[in-house]
């Protein structure tokens, strides 16, 4: 059995959004990083929080309930929430869920008003 690797998460704050940028596959055992991640995202009360998933191989549901989480954390402060960058695997796991329009999905960070 292959080890898995840790979830890299490198974090960017701009005059108008804070930025996750995961690095990795967001499986079972990496999601609570994101979690985390996801968490102070929000605490720090940024002007919006920008999920760029480019660098995500791999998202299982475990990471699709992180994003969802972060959908109500947006919803419950009035902060908005942008994803942006999904690989064609992540985005299939975001189809097959119908949560498509649940979030707001754009192409790149520009397109999120990073």
């Amino acid at each position: 059995m292959a080890e898995s690797t840790p979830l890299i998460i490198r974090t960017q704050r701009t005059a108008s959004a804070l930025v996750l940028a995961p690095q990795g596959e967001i499986a079972t055992h990496e999601a609570p990083t994101m979690q985390q991640a996801v968490k102070e995202a929000f605490e720090s009360r940024p002007a919006k929080v920008v999920i760029d998933l480019t660098s995500v191989s791999y998202m299982a549901t475990s990471g699709l309930a992180t994003l969802v989480q972060a959908a109500q954390q947006s919803n419950k402060t009035k902060i908005p929430l942008v994803l942006c960058g999904l690989q064609e695997r992540v985005k299939a796991v975001i189809d097959i869920s119908r949560l498509t329009s649940f979030f707001k999905i754009v192409g790149t960070q520009a397109e999120a008003g990073v």
